[in-house]
């Protein structure tokens, strides 16, 4: 049996802005080990360096991701603004992929009550 996660990408267009992209992990269930039911799970290529990140403030200027990496939002709510306007907010559990490396980037607005708690995951998808 097989599902999907829903994700954000924020990608570098071909004129240096940044834009949003929907994207999905294929899940795929599996027993995991002995004695514990069956899971659904998908794999994320990743390397060393995952970052957990807590601040009473998110708020930024333009800028470009400091590499590519996965966001998984722990607590809190962010707004991703990018090039053309455009606007999205990520919660709790929400995977936004950033790979706008260079550019101009994208800015990033913390909503609501802090703290902000995030995980960073160098890698793609």
């Amino acid at each position: 049996m097989s599902d999907e996660k829903s994700y954000t990408r924020v990608v570098i267009t071909a004129d240096g802005g940044s834009a949003f992209e929907d994207a999905a992990l294929v899940l795929t269930e599996r027993l995991i080990g002995s004695g514990v039911p069956p899971m659904s799970t998908a794999g994320m290529s990743a390397a060393s360096g995952v970052t957990y990140l807590r601040s009473a403030d998110f708020d930024s200027e333009p800028h470009p991701a400091p590499r590519e990496q996965w966001v998984v939002m722990v607590r809190g709510v962010i707004e991703v603004e990018v090039s053309d306007g455009s606007r999205r907010r990520f919660g709790p559990g929400d995977l936004v992929h950033v790979s706008d490396t260079t550019g101009s980037g994208h800015v990033t607005t913390a909503v609501g009550e802090p703290p902000f708690e995030a995980l960073f995951v160098p890698g793609g998808p």
